[in-house]
């Protein structure tokens, strides 16, 4: 059940990856009662520490790559049992540790390297969630190749600022190359624009991403705003409180819905 699983990502860092993998997920399993699992694939763990986790002596990603890397499978049951869950936020999650950051060499000599993930991401896990939602780091290494390779859909957060564009030509020809080789299924479901403000600059780069992109450009805009710092500090969906870029991930969370078809 492949088709149920989306990487968020983009190579350039602060686009907000973590808080829209986090927010989208607290809102659709919030507001419209799906079963969603969150996986953080980045070895700085801030989906892990938005989701207040606490080391408790259970596996985490890494331990599962250590596993795929070492014995080529993977039992599912060993899966499950990394996955922990979030009562306020309502989401079910696989954390991440700074660890993650030796799983390139660990993976070096790995056959099929591209596809460890997709191997831990079996259909016995992913049959068991709605959606499945994994948190890429901002590299084109082989952690982003694995997502990648995982995925049937692809979420790009873009920071409406200066430099937006930048990468984003680096991570279509990466996509390109993943669809003609490991995974043809991969398609850009769309790019969500973020941190927009009323400056000149920022009107200028969602202009022109509507421009390049055209209809990949989702409806829903991601304001700048402090609440979002706030509430990765208190560790509360934004959904949950009463302010506006938490109806904006609200609204975001609707409009992915429709584009299910």
């Amino acid at each position: 059940m492949m088709n149920n699983i989306y990487c968020i990502a983009n190579q350039k860092g602060g686009v907000a990856k973590s808080t829209s993998t986090m927010n989208l997920g607290a809102a659709l399993a919030v507001n419209h009662n799906k079963k969603v699992l969150l996986i953080d694939l980045d070895p700085q763990s801030n989906l892990s520490e938005y989701l207040k986790f606490e080391p408790d002596g259970k596996g985490t990603l890494t331990n599962l790559i250590l596993e795929v890397t070492s014995n080529s499978v993977i039992d599912s049951q060993t899966v499950l049992n990394t996955i922990r869950y979030n009562e306020l936020n309502m989401v079910y999650y696989i954390p991440s540790d700074i660890n993650l950051a030796n799983a390139e060499s660990f993976m070096q000599n790995t056959l099929s390297r591209e596809t460890v993930l997709k191997r831990i991401l079996s259909e016995e896990v992913t049959s068991q969630f709605d959606y499945v939602f994994i948190d890429c780091l901002p590299s084109l290494g082989i952690l982003l190749i694995n997502a990648m390779t995982a995925s049937s859909k692809m979420i790009i957060p873009v920071q409406t600022q200066k430099f937006a564009m930048d990468g984003l030509q680096a991570l279509n020809v990466l996509h390109s190359q993943i669809r003609n080789t490991i995974n043809p299924e991969l398609k850009i479901m769309g790019m969500l624009p973020t941190m927009v403000d009323n400056t000149l600059v920022s009107r200028k780069v969602l202009t022109t991403l509507k421009e390049t992109y055209g209809e990949l450009i989702f409806e829903s805009i991601i304001s700048k705003s402090i609440e979002a710092a706030k509430s990765t500090e208190s560790g509360r969906a934004l959904c949950l409180s009463n302010c506006k870029v938490g109806s904006e991930y609200a609204f975001f969370a609707e409009e992915f819905l429709r584009k299910q078809g």
